[in-house]
């Protein structure tokens, strides 16, 4: 579970002009949720899922997974929650260009020193699942953009975090993949019992969701 306490965030452009990013969010995300950080662009969705993310720090207000406060950690030990606990997705796929598909997706889990048994084995279970199990000798170049995103939702799951943060995951996608991506993380959501949440003002998301956080200058709004 997630829960967020009087959640701020706050930058600063230009003495003294103060610009709020978050604004006092209160949430509570129960484990398995499949759920929409939503809004116009500059609204806050992003910074929030990053707080959530241990990738960017707070002005004040408490962050908690599974009861522990997580936004007081310092860097070395948010850089151990992200790579034990944590998968991302970025708008951008951030794969390795040097590293074949296979690679790429069992990246996470070389980090974490598990066997290559263990890695290989779980590799084939998440392309299988994804439909690029015929790619995995293929460098990240050589495949279409919709499955490099699914190359990148692979590595996400493979090493089976608690969470999984989609910042605009299908924002480089056309429709027809970006439907195709949503059914596969909706299918990943329900067969693996990872809690997914995305930031996103896409379509696609919006139909396929459980739960839309609607948020607007940095506060939540609804949801």
């Amino acid at each position: 579970m997630i829960k967020l306490q009087h959640v701020n965030k706050y930058f600063y452009r230009g003495e003294p002009r103060e610009v709020h990013a978050l604004r006092d969010i209160s949430l509570i995300i129960e484990d398995g949720e499949f759920t929409l950080f939503s809004g116009a662009s500059g609204c806050g969705k992003t910074t929030l899922l990053n707080a959530i993310g241990a990738l960017d720090t707070i002005n004040s207000g408490e962050i908690y997974l599974d009861n522990k406060e997580i936004s007081s950690l310092n860097e070395e030990a948010r850089t151990q929650l992200r790579l034990n606990e944590l998968g991302f997705v970025f708008q951008a796929y951030n794969l390795v260009p040097v590293l074949n598909v296979e690679e790429n997706i069992g990246f996470i889990m070389r980090l974490r020193g598990l066997s290559e048994k263990e890695i290989k084995e779980r590799v084939l279970e998440v392309a299988s699942m994804l439909e690029i199990d015929n790619k995995l000798g293929s460098l990240p170049n050589a495949l279409s953009g919709g499955q490099q995103q699914r190359v990148a939702v692979a590595r996400a799951v493979a090493a089976k975090p608690k969470i999984i943060l989609a910042d605009e995951p299908t924002a480089n996608l056309d429709s027809k993949n970006a439907k195709a991506l949503m059914d596969m993380m909706r299918e990943l959501n329900e067969r693996e019992g990872v809690s997914i949440l995305f930031a996103s003002h896409d379509a696609y998301i919006l139909e396929s969701v459980r739960r839309v956080i609607k948020m607007n200058d940095g506060a939540i709004v609804d949801g």
